[in-house]
């Protein structure tokens, strides 16, 4: 299996538009390298590690929209949507097995455990062979490839620039801006979790998309400033418990689909089994929900203190005072 790769090489004396095209280039050719595995369904590892790069791919897009042209990327945020859509259910299918069926396997005192299984596994195979490897043997996936690598050769955003604002910001220094981004993101997720309804799915969905952009951004701004793996480091908690709620929501509604057809009474009893045990998960979840919260709330911001790789770091303050339009 190929190794995971590590923060896309962003360095200080880049401009913003070299950053953009820095993060983009290190994800596409990590998209490269797990095709294989993914095409093979050898290890589930593979369409996890290519579903992830495609997310971080669509999300490094809106982070750089106040420089990037919507025009110039619209049609890659399109394919890249279609990418992800192609892996998700292999991808989830991956995890209801891996984590819900293996593991309550010997813990659920009900019969229809290695029936289901077998149901899981054939649906799982259907969706490996006609969704994931239907997309990477495509010529609609091969198009993609080579449009999107000829889009990075060229920077074709630079070219669809209009006005001098956007070509500015393109051509300024990245720290500032992954300051900016930082902030912003941030701000996003404390919006969407300070008085969150734990109880309404649709709340804790929104803070969980959040989390998931703000832990982007800062994977591909790491590089810039001193302390950013404590600060993600932070965040885990409360990734880990969004992702397992995540989890169960994704799980009552593959029972649905897996039992479609089905009159099989013993699986409809281990279905509801399945359910019952995972809400259970969830809830006991829920409980570490203030202490994780407060944990990601008190963090230190690393972008806003002095680096090595920074000659200069203004207050907060001042740095928002100069933030420009996002839609100059």
């Amino acid at each position: 299996m190929p190794k995971k790769s590590k923060f896309p090489p962003v360095s200080a004396d880049q401009t913003v538009s070299e950053s953009f095209a820095t993060i983009l280039r290190h994800n596409f050719e990590n998209l490269g390298r797990w095709e294989q595995a993914a095409h093979s369904g050898s290890d589930i590892e593979g369409v996890h590690q290519l579903r992830v790069t495609v997310r971080r791919m669509r999300s490094a897009l809106p982070l750089f929209e106040s420089a990037i042209p919507r025009s110039s990327d619209r049609h890659w945020r399109a394919e890249m949507r279609w990418l992800a859509g192609e892996l998700g259910l292999a991808r989830d299918l991956d995890v209801f097995i891996s984590e819900a069926l293996v593991s309550l396997d010997s813990k659920l005192p009900l019969k229809g455990a290695d029936r289901f299984m077998r149901i899981a596994e054939r649906r799982r195979a259907r969706a490996y062979e006609e969704q994931v490897r239907g997309m990477l043997d495509s010529g609609r996936y091969r198009r993609f490839k080579e449009g999107f690598g000829a889009w990075l050769d060229s920077r074709g955003w630079e070219k669809a620039a209009q006005g001098a604002k956007r070509t500015e910001r393109l051509a300024s220094n990245i720290i500032p801006y992954a300051r900016k981004r930082l902030d912003k993101q941030e701000r996003r997720v404390l919006a969407a979790g300070s008085h969150v309804d734990r109880n309404k799915p649709e709340e804790m969905h929104r803070l969980r998309i959040a989390c998931k952009k703000l832990r982007y951004a800062t994977e591909f701004f790491q590089p810039l400033f001193t302390g950013m793996d404590v600060y993600i480091s932070h965040m885990k908690g409360l990734q880990d418990l969004l992702g397992t709620l995540n989890d169960v929501a994704v799980t009552q509604h593959l029972l649905g689909a897996l039992l479609t057809g089905q009159k099989d009474r013993q699986l409809v009893i281990y279905a509801g089994g399945i359910i019952g045990w995972r809400t259970c998960d969830a809830h006991h979840m829920l409980l570490r929900f203030d202490g994780c919260w407060e944990e990601f709330a008190e963090a230190q911001h690393p972008w806003w203190k002095k680096s090595p790789n920074d000659s200069t770091a203004p207050s907060a303050a001042a740095d928002k005072a100069e933030e420009p339009s996002e839609n100059p």
